[in-house]
């Protein structure tokens, strides 16, 4: 088990470098930059000395060690181009628990209703009630995330039945225990994706389970359904279920992009879409970075599982 998670240690820190490599060079490539703007009709040699500032009068590859050294030595991350003094610690510091707050909400939600449909629709398979889960994670899935929060705001506001707020979040001591009002819409809008897959997936997995062997063996042994369901079918059909957790756990930053825009909510997601449309290097690098690191220790997290899932898998080998 030792070597093995000294194995991935390295693998994670290779990762994270190829993906804060690949992601420096690809902004680099696009031409232009978040100063040419605000730069453009200062005096030249204002220009020069706030372009040497933030280095770009550097070629690319020397700008790229510098970057290196900045986040490996002195644990430096960079500070934003368009919004002077932010800094990417200190933007996932007070923009990361909106996020956090409003992801788990949606992956709690989403994903205990997923199974328990899931479970539903494979103990009734062919009947109505799986032909009417089927037919509603479809739907779920297939309308995107952005037109369902469009739809929501339009019907479920200022009405005579419900009238949630538009936008807006919860601040101050409410952060992460209060101010639900704002937190209802923007958490269906996002919980409905991860329904409609964990529901198909654990169906899936489910029915595949029903017709193993050691499951007709439970069966011819005379034991309940509910019991051959809860002892035999559950426990190894949550196996695939494990593995595409990491998937969800990231989303907590990343699913919720295109919500906190139409919602207004303050989080890492819509602070991200504006620095990628305001060409904000260093936050862009930064919030990647930190997005990727979320993923690769959730995929580690996953290995360990898997061991307790299925004991005939053994990570010592």
């Amino acid at each position: 088990m030792t070597r093995y998670i000294l194995r991935r240690f390295c693998e994670m820190v290779l990762t994270l470098f190829l993906v804060a490599s690949g992601t420096f060079f690809l902004l680099s490539a696009v031409p232009g930059n978040a100063l040419s703007q605000k730069i453009n009709k200062l005096p030249a040699a204002t220009q020069e000395r706030v372009l040497a500032k933030y280095g770009y009068d550097k070629p690319v590859l020397e700008r790229y060690v510098v970057t290196l050294k900045n986040y490996i030595v002195n644990r430096d991350f960079g500070e934003s181009i368009v919004q002077a003094g932010d800094t990417v610690s200190g933007i996932i510091s007070s923009k990361l628990p909106v996020s956090a707050r409003l992801g788990l909400q949606q992956i709690v939600i989403g994903v205990t209703l997923g199974i328990l449909l899931g479970t539903i629709a494979a103990m009734k398979r062919n009947t109505i009630i799986d032909y009417i889960i089927l037919v509603g994670s479809m739907l779920l899935k297939s309308v995107p995330v952005i037109v369902l929060a469009l739809l929501l705001q339009k019907y479920l506001t200022k009405g005579a039945v419900f009238d949630f707020p538009i936008v807006g979040w919860a601040s101050g001591k409410e952060l992460w225990f209060g101010g639900w009002k704002y937190t209802i819409l923007p958490t269906i809008a996002g919980a409905g994706t991860y329904l409609a897959y964990y529901c198909r997936l654990t169906k899936t997995s489910m029915l595949d389970c029903i017709n193993q062997e050691y499951t007709l063996t439970a069966r011819s042994k005379g034991l309940s359904e509910v019991s051959i369901v809860r002892k035999h079918v559950l426990r190894n059909s949550f196996i695939p279920i494990v593995t595409v957790l990491p998937v969800t756990v990231s989303g907590i930053m990343e699913g919720a992009f295109f919500i906190e825009n139409v919602f207004a909510i303050p989080g890492i997601g819509k602070y991200f879409i504006s620095a990628v449309n305001q060409r904000d290097v260093p936050i862009v690098m930064g919030l990647t970075i930190f997005s990727a690191t979320i993923y690769i220790i959730a995929i580690f997290i996953t290995d360990i599982l898997y061991t307790l899932v299925d004991p005939r898998i053994n990570l010592a080998k």
